[in-house]
């Protein structure tokens, strides 16, 4: 691929990011921005974030299945691939059966979507697709570029390593709050996903996959989970909550930040990763 992503990415959603800070995360430097939650086929706004930086990629995660025409979507692709070239990468998912009520075949479905999207031209090599379990990974080997999942442990990057193999993208997000108290940054994490996401599906059966059990799930799940999920506290521990997913096979690990500043999140996140990365 000649896209380079760098070792960060941070994930921001649309009303959390602006032109103006997807500088701020530049210069803070992340190599990618990932658009989080549903982009609409349009991606406009990725475009803006294109036009305001100069060397950052951005990505969607995801581009949903359900919510976006893929023949509008591959337009929107091309338009900003021209513009922007090795710039640009487009994350597709399933979405979560909870939410869309014509969820129904979710493979079959996706399947379709990514040939639609191949018959409208767009590369293989500029797409990446949300993955979680074995099947799902397995698709993103075989169609894509590589898989960006969320919701994971370093486990889970390992396993999908192992699935992908050599020459395949594996780009996990990970949660990050630098909060050096423990029980606070837990509550905070408790009220966010992850403690709110735990129910969801995809999610909670990918847990169980990894050796979590009913209950750590319930509620807003056990403190071994929630610690799994999120890298709390100090510069040190974020960065080795963060960098346990690159020593696991990842090429890039994403950063989503939790609290009121988010971007001040992705900087602390940024700081201590590249702090260690560089001794």
């Amino acid at each position: 691929m000649d896209i380079d992503l760098g070792l960060l990415g941070a994930h921001l959603r649309e009303h959390e990011v602006s032109p103006e800070s997807a500088v701020e995360v530049e210069r803070a430097g992340y190599g990618t921005l990932w658009l989080d939650a549903s982009p609409p086929a349009d991606l406009a706004f990725a475009e803006k974030l294109l036009d305001a930086t100069t060397r950052l990629v951005v990505g969607t995660s995801v581009v949903n299945v359900w919510t976006a025409d893929a023949e509008t979507v591959a337009a929107s692709y091309h338009r900003i691939a021209a513009r922007h070239p090795s710039r640009f990468l487009l994350g597709v998912g399933i979405g979560h059966r909870e939410v869309h009520t014509e969820w129904a075949s979710p493979y079959d479905t996706l399947v379709s979507y990514l040939d639609q999207l191949a018959l409208a031209g767009v590369p293989a090599e500029r797409l990446v697709l949300a993955a979680l379990g074995p099947r799902m990974l397995r698709l993103a080997r075989d169609r894509t570029a590589g898989t960006i999942p969320c919701m994971v442990t370093p486990e889970h990057t390992r396993r999908a390593r192992e699935v992908l193999g050599t020459g395949k993208l594996v780009l996990p997000g990970h949660f990050t709050l630098p909060e050096p108290d423990v029980e606070r940054a837990r509550a905070v994490a408790r009220a966010a996903p992850p403690g709110n996401a735990l129910q969801v599906t995809n999610y909670a059966s990918n847990l169980r996959r990894l050796g979590f059990t009913d209950e750590d799930l319930s509620g807003t799940g056990s403190d071994r989970l929630i610690d799994a999920l999120v890298a709390h506290g100090d510069p040190a521990g974020l960065a080795r909550g963060l960098t346990a997913h690159l020593d696991a096979g990842a090429d890039q690990v994403g950063v989503y930040p939790l609290g009121d500043d988010p971007i001040a999140t992705l900087r602390a996140a940024a700081d201590a990763v590249l702090a260690i990365r560089s001794e």
